[in-house]
C-alpha cells in the first residue's frame, strides 16, 4: 500500500523539526539521541524519525538517503520534501493528484477508504493533520526532480556507432568467407569393380558441384 503508519502527536511542530534539521549537520545516523542534540526531548518527537523513514529522507536503519541531502538546499528544500510526500502518499495522490490542496477532513476521508479498516479512527485522523502539516511547508508547484538522463540526440548517436561497427564486422566476415579455399581429401576403397570408382565421383560431382 502507498501509505505511511507514521505519524506525530505533535503535527504544529513539524516546521520546526525541519527547520532543525536542515541547519544541523547531518548525522551519520539519525537516531533518537540525534533527536535530543535538536532540543526535541519528549517521546512525542521521537515519531518525527519514522516520518523521515516514510517520507524517504532515511534508509531503514535511519541513515540519510540523497533526499535528506537535497533538501539541506534552502532554494530546494520544499521541493523535495514535496516529492517525499507524494511517495509516502501514493495511494492517495493516485485517488486525487492535487491531494495536497484538500483539507484535513477532506484528506481524512479519504484516507478512511484507502485504508479500508487497517487502522482506527484516531490513527487516521493523527496521520490526516500529519499530512496537511507537511504540505503546508511543501512546494508542489515546481518541477518534479528527475535524475539526469541521455538525450535522445546522444543515445542515437551511440545507437549508429554500435550500427556501424556491426555493419564492418557482417561486411569483414563475408569477405573472409568469400576467400576461404576448401580441401578435401578422399580415400578411396579398394576396388577392381570400376563402377564402384565412377559411382564416387559421380556423388562428389551431384553434392560439390
Amino acid at each position: 500500500m502507498g501509505l505511511p503508519d507514521s505519524y506525530t502527536q505533535k503535527p504544529n511542530a513539524i516546521p520546526s523539526y525541519f527547520d532543525a534539521i536542515q541547519n544541523a549537520e547531518p548525522p551519520q545516523r539519525f537516531s533518537i539521541k540525534f533527536l535530543e542534540n535538536l532540543e526535541f526531548k519528549s517521546t512525542n518527537d521521537r515519531t518525527f524519525i519514522s516520518i523521515l523513514k516514510d517520507l524517504g529522507f532515511l534508509d531503514i536503519d535511519g541513515v540519510p538517503t540523497e533526499r535528506y541531502f537535497r533538501y539541506l538546499d534552502k532554494t530546494e528544500s520544499a521541493k523535495v520534501l514535496a516529492e517525499g510526500i507524494r511517495d509516502a502518499f501514493t495511494d492517495l495522490f493516485a485517488v486525487n493528484k492535487e491531494a495536497h490542496k484538500l483539507t484535513t477532513d477532506e484528506v481524512k476521508n479519504k484516507l478512511r477508504t484507502l485504508y479500508a479498516g487497517g487502522k482506527k479512527d484516531s490513527a487516521i485522523t493523527s496521520i490526516a493533520k500529519t499530512f496537511s502539516a507537511l504540505c503546508e511547508i511543501a512546494d508542489f508547484e515546481s518541477q518534479p526532480f528527475q535524475k539526469k538522463i541521455t538525450p535522445p540526440e546522444e543515445k542515437t548517436e551511440i545507437k549508429d556507432k554500435h550500427e556501424d561497427k556491426k555493419t564492418k564486422i557482417d561486411l569483414d566476415k563475408k569477405i573472409k568467407i568469400e576467400g576461404l579455399q576448401y580441401h578435401i581429401n578422399i580415400v578411396l576403397p579398394e576396388s577392381r569393380d570400376q563402377a564402384v570408382y565412377d559411382a564416387i565421383f559421380k556423388s562428389l560431382t551431384e553434392h560439390l558441384g
